[in-house]
């Protein structure tokens, strides 16, 4: 493995400002929540569903590009990629299950939080599946 492949060891400096910079993004999307998810008490399921799932995509791609990454820095065997590929394609494809059932569209799971590059986390703008 060549040192571009290892992971970046990062400064307590980079961890602290990354930090302070996803609890400013989470504010802001708190602030901004009750605009986006309509919780009344006819609508409280769905509000709720869409939160619980928008935060099960983040992790979801979150995962996927962690596995990526290990895959790519050869720190995981055949059968590992394998399994992890896997578990993958069905996390994404309950999560999409999930989705139809409270009659939600992809799109909707975007909760606004910009989290590397995974998009620009913008509101109504669909998940980036890549």
């Amino acid at each position: 493995m060549s040192e571009n492949d290892k992971p970046r060891q990062l400064s307590a400096d980079e961890v602290t400002a990354a930090v302070t910079d996803l609890k400013r993004q989470l504010e802001t999307v708190a602030h901004g929540t009750t605009e986006r998810i309509d919780c009344t008490s006819e609508t409280l399921e769905q509000g709720l569903a869409k939160l619980v799932l928008g935060l099960m995509e983040l992790l979801r791609r979150l995962l996927e590009r962690q596995a990526v990454r290990r895959m790519e820095g050869g720190s995981l065997s055949d059968r590992q990629v394998e399994e992890m590929g896997q578990a993958l394609m069905k996390l994404e494809q309950k999560i999409g299950e999930l989705c139809q059932q409270f009659g939600l569209r992809p799109e909707d799971l975007n909760l606004g939080i910009a989290v590397g590059d995974l998009g620009a986390g913008e509101p109504g703008k669909p998940p980036d599946h890549k």
